[in-house]
């Protein structure tokens, strides 16, 4: 496959032209050695925005690979987010009806602001009791269900829209809600920011080949892509309304100012994907080998894409965070910790040596917690893990499993929260109040409480810091 935005950034680098043009380095090379691959949309390098050549041409590669329209983003998956946002509204008021969406509560960040800046209704579809805040369980039937509620009440959505995979790795049965979503004259957006590589398994995962009609990828995040480089995604199936509309949404949000160095990686993975793609199954077998190996050691994992691994803390470690500092003490640097869970993220370019490294590292670990420990020196960390017990807390019943956490007090909408005059109160004085800004951690960039929300007791209590609320009064309460 060709790579026209690379050749083209070759072909000038070693022209030696005298660059009166930006970036301020003028292409020669310094601290990073990346500077003269560097160039800004000069005669021939076509426009991001508006792309008609060597960038369109790249991008028509990458929608060869992955079936569909696809347009790239060197701002990641987070443009993309903002632009799929925008079309929804944009074709349900093409349509004379109100913009609606549908959404898991599991969202990144980026969504919520999409939607507060553009005033977009949300009605949110609450986690199970026993998910983790960076999950949302959906079964089809289900959203068919919630639908027809929905309509009923006279609040059709425009569409439904699902983060899958999730931060821990959970994937949605896609196919089956896109079914659910089609029937119903509903559209599907999903985030599968960490799933592009999903296309490229034995069978393909990915969104665009289940029914979804608008999907984002982070190519960074599992390709051999710079960090940055993403990808919209829009179904030949879909209405063509979107395909007409989507440079505009890009464009829209987007700098003038792209990234060629990110240009130029999405580029070269057009060529990675079309000669290399079967190494994704190659690493993603390696992955479940590693998976079944840490069970055998007593570890339990949590989520179902191949190539993350989520161990989940329990009876094994009290704190997943404990397990994460171990690792990276011994130069394995884990994606994500928290209190429950560790994320691993593997890859063709993982090492078989690197595998064995984790496996080594964590079998040790675990056989250490079983005998306790001889010495200092042997003992495992605080939050010993012993590879017995049951490691999942949860819910004691199947009925308790299905029961989703209360939907929480609206009281502003996402743009009236933020555009509210706000002021900074300590988190032991939050409670009650209305937040003028997501409250949330970095990864996973999961809002736990979303601005216009009034912060529970409940929720408060684990707030530390300084939170940003709404200041009084509040003069209208949203259902």
């Amino acid at each position: 496959m060709n790579t026209p935005i690379y050749d083209f950034t070759e072909n000038y680098r070693e022209s030696g032209a005298i660059r009166l043009h930006m970036p301020g380095h003028k292409g020669v090379a310094g601290p990073l050695g990346a500077e003269p691959s560097d160039i800004t949309e000069i005669d021939g390098a076509d426009v991001l925005s508006q792309a008609c050549g060597i960038i369109a041409e790249s991008e028509a590669n990458a929608g060869t690979m992955f079936g569909c329209r696809t347009l790239y983003s060197t701002e990641g998956s987070s443009l993309c987010i903002r632009a799929m946002v925008f079309l929804l509204k944009k074709i349900a008021l093409a349509a004379g009806k109100e913009p609606r969406i549908l959404a898991a509560r599991n969202v990144h960040r980026s969504f919520l602001d999409a939607v507060a800046a553009m005033d977009v209704t949300v009605d949110w579809i609450m986690p199970l009791r026993s998910d983790s805040y960076e999950r949302c369980s959906l079964r089809a039937d289900e959203l068919s269900t919630i639908i027809e509620e929905q309509r009923n009440a006279g609040e059709m959505p425009t569409a439904v829209y699902l983060t899958s995979p999730d931060y821990l790795g959970n994937i949605a049965e896609i196919a089956a809600i896109a079914e659910v979503c089609h029937r119903w004259g509903v559209f599907l957006a999903v985030d599968n920011a960490h799933g592009a590589y999903l296309k490229f398994l034995a069978q393909s995962l990915h969104p665009m080949d289940h029914g979804a009609d608008l999907c984002c990828d982070s190519a960074h995040k599992t390709l051999p892509v710079l960090t940055g480089g993403a990808y919209l995604h829009i179904s030949k199936n879909t209405d063509p309304f979107f395909a007409e509309y989507a440079g505009q949404a890009m464009a829209l949000f987007a700098t003038t100012s792209p990234s060629y160095l990110i240009l130029q990686s999405l580029d070269l993975c057009n060529a990675y994907l079309a000669e290399c793609g079967n190494a994704f199954e190659c690493a993603a077998l390696r992955t479940d080998r590693l998976r079944d190996a840490l069970g055998s050691a007593g570890y339990r994992t949590a989520g179902d894409e191949r190539l993350k691994i989520t161990l989940v803390a329990g009876e094994a470690f009290r704190d997943g965070t404990i397990l994460a500092k171990h690792l990276a003490e011994r130069g394995i640097v884990t994606e994500y910790a928290d209190r429950d869970h560790v994320v691993m993220m593997f890859g063709p370019m993982t090492r078989e040596e690197e595998y064995d490294a984790v496996l080594r590292e964590l079998t040790e670990l675990a056989d250490r917690a079983v005998s306790g420990g001889e010495d200092g020196e042997n003992k495992a960390p605080d939050g010993d893990i012993s590879g017995h017990g049951d490691l999942q807390s949860g819910a004691d019943t199947a009925q308790e499993l299905r029961e989703r956490v209360p939907r929480p007090t609206v009281v502003l909408m996402p743009s009236e929260a933020i555009l509210a005059e706000s002021e900074y109160v300590d988190a032991t004085q939050c409670a009650g109040r209305v937040l003028a800004e997501p409250l949330l951690c970095c990864p996973p960039c999961v809002p736990v409480a979303m601005c216009g929300e009034a912060l529970t007791e409940s929720v408060a209590r684990y707030v530390r810091g300084r939170v940003r609320v709404v200041k009084e009064p509040v003069r209208r309460t949203h259902r």
